[in-house]
């Protein structure tokens, strides 16, 4: 028997969505991403983080790409004041 998939009012996408079943982080952040945001709205978060790994070339085993990569998150659902930090991608033409 499978178990409900437990609910949170997702902040990013606005909706009563099934969450993340642990917090990506163990820090503040962490819980409170695990208490309000989607599983979808993550998703959506780690194809767009790869986006800042590829184009600031992150080291995430570093403090310093740690941080940059924690303020980008915290930025993007809203927790921290700014603007998400520019990316090279470029969306691919329509044809």
């Amino acid at each position: 028997m499978s178990e409900e998939p437990r609910m949170v009012q997702c902040r990013k996408l606005g909706q009563l969505l099934p969450g993340l079943k642990r917090p990506p982080y163990r820090n503040e952040l962490g819980q409170r991403i695990y208490e309000e945001v989607s599983q979808q709205a993550w998703d959506q978060w780690l194809k767009d983080s790869v986006k800042f790994i590829n184009t600031y070339r992150v080291d995430l085993a570093s403090p310093e790409g740690q941080k940059f990569m924690v303020k980008q998150t915290s930025i993007y659902f809203g927790y921290e004041e700014g603007e998400v930090a520019q990316t090279a991608w470029v969306p691919p033409p329509k044809p």
